[in-house]
């Protein structure tokens, strides 16, 4: 039986190149939603799972950081996407054919400029390589999708425009996540510890919390709050910090964060990708 990574999306998404990335042994998965990714892994369909989190335009990914907490996945690994985004079409459409494009909400904003430059209307569809599916099985040659190389090839589509997206940086950062903790330290460079919280109800808790850190010289790369059960007065936070928790400062800090905290819970520890694609 083969080895299998369950991404949300069609085969051709960015979920997809990213596994050709970082996991080419691994035969790519599809499914519907992310409930259903990790659902995959946890019944032991898929090994593994592919989550975005963060995009440098767009921002974190809805609902990842909601579902991580109490998904009983562990982060092992993290890889990144350079997100180019080309215009597909059907085989001898040229680029002035085009007059509307279809792709995911998020990606369409992304390349507006050239939409605007070339007279193309956006279409939203559920997918980026879901358009080009879609694309491919109409064959109106007036109509493109917006998506990677990869999903053109997957769907038989030319390109007709390359690297259309507005913001030459655009990147997307993925989670790789096993039902298994991997502790380890390994990799070329840091290790990254991922860890949910909530603050007691104390005045200045997350200050005092995160004083720890500072004191104990560890780089925190992210925190952010989201809130629990939709409750306004209910906060949890998500960190990344630069370390392994059986770094001495490591250790300190984090005892010191239990002492103005609850419910801590490490996510995953994982060598830092450090941006390499």
């Amino acid at each position: 039986m083969s080895r299998k990574i369950a991404i949300q999306g069609e085969l051709g998404s960015y979920s997809h190149e990213a596994c050709r990335n970082a996991r080419r042994d691994l035969e790519v998965l599809p499914c519907r939603t992310f409930e259903d990714v990790i659902a995959a892994v946890k019944s032991g369909e898929a090994e593994q799972a592919m989550l975005p989190v963060e995009n440098s335009t767009y921002g974190r990914v809805a609902d990842i950081h909601r579902l991580l907490p109490h998904s009983g996945l562990h982060i092992i690994d993290e890889a990144f996407v350079r997100v180019h985004i080309n215009v597909l079409g059907v085989p001898g459409a040229r680029l002035e054919d085009i007059r509307e494009a279809k792709s995911h909400l998020v990606l369409l904003p992304q390349c507006g400029t050239f939409l605007r430059e070339h007279s193309i209307t956006g279409r939203i569809s559920p997918d980026n390589a879901r358009a080009a599916r879609d694309v491919a099985e109409a064959g109106d040659k007036h109509v493109a999708a917006l998506a990677s190389e990869l999903a053109g090839e997957i769907y038989g589509l030319e390109v007709l425009a390359r690297h259309i997206e507005d913001n030459g940086d655009n990147t997307t950062r993925f989670l790789i996540m096993s039902p298994e903790p991997d502790f380890r330290r390994r990799g070329a460079h840091s290790m990254i510890t991922s860890f949910v919280f909530q603050v007691r109800n104390i005045p200045a808790a997350l200050y005092k919390a995160m004083g720890g850190f500072a004191t104990n010289g560890i780089n925190m790369t992210k925190l952010e709050s989201y809130m629990v059960d939709g409750s306004f007065t209910a906060t949890q936070f998500y960190a990344d910090i630069e370390g392994h928790p059986e770094d001495p400062n490591v250790q300190l800090a984090m005892d010191e964060l239990s002492y103005f905290t609850t419910n801590v819970e490490i996510l995953g520890v994982y060598p830092a990708n450090n941006g390499r694609f």
